[in-house]
């Protein structure tokens, strides 16, 4: 069984069609990348899976149990939990206090406090700034706050939408640095990239997403010396 399953999945905008009837499984301890360009229908598929937009057809599920109707609030308590494009960090609280949002559904306070350490050692710059005020940060440490955000929240999948946009090429490297660090450590990773190199270096497995359809899939060490992969999207 699949940790994540989604099967034949429509998403319409009024007259356009986002996604059409795309299938593709995450197994346990995965990364997974979706590559596809601007408008190729990366976002929607993630804000699909987290039940932000109304699908037209198809089901999802994860872990075996249909998620395909329940609600965001109940999809983030199963333990899939989204970082999204554009960080999205509560400008006006602390990044502690952020830090701590992230573990608003959680009871187990000793394994809080671990899980806090274990995030000021993968983003050290964020315990430098504990507290100032998360609006204050720059765009890479508001990417960092944004994924430490979510790992408080303890994920069995993480769902992250372009972790690498907006961000200088050195703050890159250090965030899929960071990103690799997390699956070693058990997480397993839905990610949704512009950057296909960067994204196919780290994946066990890549789906090309073009105008709502998947077009070629494999292993991202297969994909990454693709003609045609290496034309579209890695600039050969």
């Amino acid at each position: 069984m699949s940790l994540l399953e989604v099967k034949n999945l429509v998403v319409s905008y009024g007259a356009i069609k986002a996604l059409r009837g795309i299938s593709f499984s995450v197994e346990q301890g995965e990364v997974i990348s979706l590559i596809g360009s601007n408008g190729a229908g990366k976002t929607t598929t993630l804000h699909s899976i987290s039940n932000l937009i109304k699908k037209n057809s198809g089901s999802i599920f994860f872990e075996g149990t249909d998620i395909t109707n329940l609600s965001a609030d109940k999809i983030v308590k199963m333990g899939l939990i989204q970082v999204p494009e554009g960080r999205r960090v509560f400008a006006n609280l602390s990044v502690k206090e952020n830090l701590e949002m992230g573990a608003y559904l959680r009871k187990d306070k000793e394994q809080i406090k671990k899980d806090m350490e274990w995030g000021y050692e993968l983003f050290p710059r964020l315990k430098e700034r504990l507290s100032q005020l998360a609006g204050t940060l720059s765009g890479g440490e508001q990417q960092m706050l944004a994924m430490a955000r979510a790992l408080m929240s303890k994920p069995k999948l993480l769902l992250l939408d372009e972790p690498s946009m907006g961000l200088a090429p050195i703050l890159v490297d250090e965030i899929f640095e960071i990103i690799k660090k997390i699956s070693s450590a058990g997480t397993t990773i839905l990610l949704v990239e512009q950057n296909a190199y960067k994204a196919l270096s780290i994946a066990n497995r890549a789906y090309i997403l073009e105008t709502g359809e998947i077009t070629k899939d494999g292993k991202a060490s297969d994909l990454i010396t693709d003609k045609a992969v290496i034309s579209a999207y890695l600039g050969g």
